[in-house]
This record gives C-alpha cells, sequence and structure tokens, in this order.
C-alpha cells in the first residue's frame, strides 16, 4: 500500500471522525440548554476524570492509552467550551466554572460574599469585560471574532443599563457603583440603619471591595486596540444632552455619578468603604434608596414591591388653594419624618380638588428626608401584612397610599385594613403611616335604612352603624376638600394661565372657563387644569 492510498485512508477515518464530532457538539448544546434550565454547573470533575478513564480503557492497543486520554480530554474542552458560549448567549452566570482548568490562566470574581446580587445580566456585562480587558484571559476562552462581538455585545448592555439612569461620564465606574448602592446585604443595610459596621462584617465587606477596586483600576486601552473597538472609549467619558430626566431621581443619579468619579480615585479598599458607608447613610441602600415610589406585585410567598420610575413631579405650590388643608397634611408629614408621633390621614371630598395631587406632592418634597410612599390598591389589602413586614425595619418613613377608597355594603375587604390600621395583635410599625383619599367621609356605602327613623329586619342597627363608621374613625387626621366657589375657580383659572404663559384677555379666559366648567364635570380644580389644557392644545 503506497502513500496516497494510507492517505486516503486517513482522509475516510477523518470523514467519519467530523460526522461524529458534530454530532457530539449538537449533544453538547442540548446538555448545556438542560443544565440553564436546572441550574448546574458545567465543569464536573469528577465525571470529567471517569470519562477520560473509561475512554483510555476502550483503546485495545495499550501504547494507545494515554493518547486516547489527551484527546478526549481535548474534545472536552471543546465540548465545555460550547456549553459555556450557551450559557453566556443565555446570560447566565456559572458559579462552578472558576473550578475549570479551562480558566486556569485568569480568576473570575465569582468569589464574592456580600454583594452577590446582581442581576444575570449584570453579571454576564461586569464578568465579560474583567475577562476581555486582559488578553491573556480573553484568548484563553474566545477567539478574536467572538471577543469583537462581546465587547459589543457589553456596550449595548452597559449603555441601556445607564441610559434608564442618566448616567454621565465614566459609565462603567457608574455602572459598578451602581451595583454597590443597589444590592441590599447583610453590610449595606446594616450601615444604613446604624450607621458605620465594624467588627467582623467590615472585615468580610473589605474582601468585596477589593474586587471592585480591582474592576475600578481596569485599563480598557489595550483591549479597544486589540480588537480594534475605539468606540468603547467614547463610554468612558459619555456625554448626554441634559441632565434632566423623568425616569431617574436625578439628585439621587448625580450622587452616584459623583459617587462612582470618587470611588475610582480612591487609594485602596479602606477608602471606598470610607465613602460607601457616607453613602448609605444620607441615601440609602438598594430600591428603597433609590427612589421615591412604589407599586405592589401579589407574589407567592410574598408580595413583591416594585419601584414606580416614573412619579409626576408635582409640588405643594403647584396645586392652588386650599392652604389650611395643604398646612394640615403638611404638619403631620413632618412630625411623621421628625420621628414624632403622627397619625394616619384621609383626605376625602369632592372630586378633582387635589386629594390624590397633595399626596404626590408631599412624596417628591419630603423624599430627601427619607419619605417613601407605597401604592396600595383595594385587592391588595390581603397583601397589606407582607407589605409591612419588609418595611418595617428599613431606616425610611413609609406612607401606603390608597387612592379613592371606598367600598359598597357588600365588600369585606375593609376589615383588612382595619386590622393593619388598628385592632390587629401586631403593633403597626413607628415608621408606617397610611394615607388615604375618597370621596366619601366614611369610606363605607351608606343607606337610609342606616338612620335610627327607619325600622327593618336589623335588631342591632346601632352595631351596623359603629361597624361602618369604624374604618374610618382609624384616621386620626381627617382633612376635607371642598370644590371651590366660583371666585376660588375663576383664581385657580387666572393662576393655572399665568403659569402656563397663556396670553388671552382675562375677561375672555373667565368667561370662557366657566362656559367650559358647565359641561365638564363643575367646579374643581381638575376642571380648571382640563380647561387650561385645552388652551394649550389649541
Amino acid at each position: 500500500m503506497d502513500l496516497n492510498e494510507l492517505r486516503s485512508n486517513i482522509d475516510e477515518i477523518d470523514s467519519e471522525l467530523i460526522k461524529l464530532f458534530e454530532k457530539r457538539m449538537k449533544v453538547s448544546e442540548q446538555v448545556a440548554e438542560y443544565k440553564i434550565n436546572a441550574g448546574k454547573s458545567v465543569f464536573d470533575k469528577a465525571r470529567e476524570n471517569q470519562k477520560i478513564e473509561s475512554f483510555k480503557a476502550l483503546a485495545q492497543n495499550a501504547d494507545n492509552k494515554d493518547a486516547a486520554g489527551e484527546f478526549i480530554e481535548k474534545i472536552m474542552e471543546i465540548s465545555r467550551k460550547r456549553q459555556y458560549d450557551k450559557l453566556m448567549e443565555n446570560g447566565t452566570l456559572d458559579n462552578g466554572r472558576d473550578a475549570d482548568p479551562l480558566f486556569s490562566g485568569f480568576v473570575i470574581d465569582n468569589s464574592l460574599i456580600l454583594y452577590r446580587n446582581a442581576t444575570k445580566e449584570q453579571t454576564f456585562l461586569r464578568d465579560t469585560l474583567v475577562i476581555l480587558s486582559d488578553k491573556n484571559s480573553a484568548d484563553a476562552v474566545y477567539s478574536i471574532a467572538e471577543q469583537e462581538e462581546l465587547v459589543h455585545k457589553c456596550m449595548n448592555i452597559l449603555i441601556n443599563e445607564s441610559a434608564r439612569r442618566g448616567f454621565y461620564g465614566n459609565l462603567w465606574h457608574s455602572f459598578l457603583a451602581l451595583l454597590l448602592v443597589s444590592d441590599e446585604n447583610a453590610y449595606s443595610m446594616s450601615d444604613e440603619m446604624r450607621g458605620d459596621s465594624n467588627g467582623s462584617m467590615r472585615e468580610i465587606a473589605l474582601h468585596d471591595l477589593a474586587r471592585f477596586k480591582r474592576w475600578f483600576d481596569l485599563d480598557f486601552s489595550e483591549m479597544t486596540k486589540r480588537l480594534g473597538t475605539p468606540e468603547f472609549t467614547a463610554l468612558l467619558d459619555f456625554k448626554v444632552q441634559t441632565l434632566d430626566s423623568k425616569v431617574f431621581n436625578t439628585r439621587v443619579r448625580d450622587r452616584i455619578c459623583e459617587l462612582a468619579k470618587t470611588l475610582s480615585e480612591c487609594k485602596n479598599a479602606e477608602a471606598m468603604q470610607d465613602e460607601l458607608s457616607l453613602f448609605y447613610k444620607q441615601y440609602g441602600v438598594g430600591k428603597f434608596g433609590l427612589h421615591k415610589a412604589f407599586r405592589v406585585r401579589h407574589e407567592e410567598p410574598v408580595a413583591a414591591i416594585e419601584p414606580i420610575r416614573n412619579i409626576k413631579h408635582v409640588k405643594l405650590s403647584d396645586l392652588v388653594g386650599y392652604e389650611i388643608a395643604k398646612q394640615k397634611l403638611v404638619d403631620n408629614t413632618e412630625a411623621f419624618v421628625s420621628g414624632k408621633k403622627a397619625n394616619n390621614c384621609l383626605l376625602y371630598g369632592d372630586a378633582g380638588t387635589g386629594k390624590s395631587s397633595c399626596i404626590k406632592a408631599i412624596a417628591n418634597e419630603y423624599f430627601d428626608k427619607g419619605l417613601r410612599i407605597i401604592e396600595v390598591y383595594k385587592h391588595q389589602f390581603k397583601d397589606l401584612n407582607d407589605v409591612i413586614a419588609q418595611i418595617k425595619g428599613r431606616n425610611y418613613k413609609f406612607i401606603i397610599y390608597m387612592d379613592d377608597l371606598s367600598f359598597e355594603e357588600f365588600e369585606t375587604d375593609y376589615k383588612y385594613l382595619k386590622a393593619v390600621i388598628e385592632g390587629g395583635l401586631e403593633k403597626k410599625p413607628e415608621n408606617v403611616l397610611i394615607y388615604a383619599t375618597s370621596n366619601r367621609r366614611h369610606l363605607i356605602r351608606e343607606s337610609f335604612k342606616d338612620k335610627p327613623a327607619v325600622l327593618d329586619d336589623d335588631l342591632h342597627r346601632n352595631d351596623t352603624v359603629q361597624e361602618k363608621l369604624s374604618l374610618s374613625n382609624r384616621f386620626g387626621v381627617t382633612i376635607y376638600f371642598g370644590a371651590p366657589e366660583m371666585k376660588e375657580y375663576d383664581e385657580i383659572v387666572r393662576v393655572l394661565a399665568a403659569r402656563n404663559g397663556l396670553n388671552m384677555p382675562e375677561e375672555e379666559l373667565i368667561a370662557e372657563a366657566r362656559k367650559w366648567e358647565m359641561n365638564h364635570g363643575g367646579l374643581s380644580g381638575r376642571t380648571a387644569q382640563q380647561f387650561i389644557d385645552y388652551l394649550l392644545g389649541k
């Protein structure tokens, strides 16, 4: 048999090998899908060793056993790399990957102890950029084409993360600062509630911050040059057209950007910890530190409290009139945020008079003093105990806000609210108040049969009446918002027109406003605002 025939035989064998190899890779991808769903790690050292030994045993020629072991070991490395790629495409983090020999040339910082609560996408962004920033690490895992693709994918995630919050400057540093101020862990929450933490907890936090220090100090210049991605440098000095933001509190946004700059200039982890502790003390940590308003979503086993990112920026001064009512609400709220005794508030009266706007304004104006507001709807009263359990230990003052609160006779959900406000065995936390608005003074629908002059089959009519009054009586402060008189309505229209720059003769303005109210809900501040909006839209 000549050389060409021998080579032809090898080609035939290789042809069969490539078919088997591709078949193996397809199964490997299916294994990755299973591990993604099951949360299992790709690398299993015991399984790998067992596979190598069993494969070597299949070799009939003893001289081939070691080579067979090397062969299957290389195949399994390629297979694992394919599985890691699948996990990365899914945004899934493999916490067991540090033990894989594939990554022995570098360290992925999954050794965080406290600050482990980043989302999958955030973790993917962080760890991928850490790898790509080092040539040896990146080349050990990815081809050049894969590295270029991953840089652009990371840019997309980083831009989206930052755009939602209006970040500017070095977006990588702002992203790292966001991870630090968002992570509700034993150290950060202890720091928020009691000030600087000392002892073992502080030492453990320093362990994590030492890793963040390395990430802050990363130099991406070699990466951008190596991969030909100079566009990445735009993210390290990001310019925005305006610093205004309707989706994120601008003051906190600015503070995070300032914190990012300060942390990047710190000489060591200890200095970073001091700056971070100051932030926790001033602003808090996590969703309650970074947002002012929240809603409740029912989940099992406990209700979820979600931030509302776009709250109307109304102020009390925007509400024309009702000075006595507003002052009564302000006095109660100021006592509450100052740590003094305060009452639950019921704002009742005619529709469109500014009851809800007053509470929104309170949330805006007292945010810097630690006030947070959680909106709860009537059908969510069963979740109230879960909500209170989540907020009672936090270093904030919470108003549970219930808008347009009222009940028909057949509705019994108000009994849950009664127990929460006053009457249950567990004491309501000192940092929680309930503010509600309603068009009804007594909240529960009443009828003529509740009057003592009318006879019916209720033998204990007084008990029935007291039951209906018991809910509203649990609000220590009740504030009435009545419909304005004509002169007050005219004044509201004048003020709103001036604020919005409408240059209409006053007599014509008032005449048109009175025509408008007759066909659009009567005299109220809401009607006046709708009239002004109508004029602005013409």
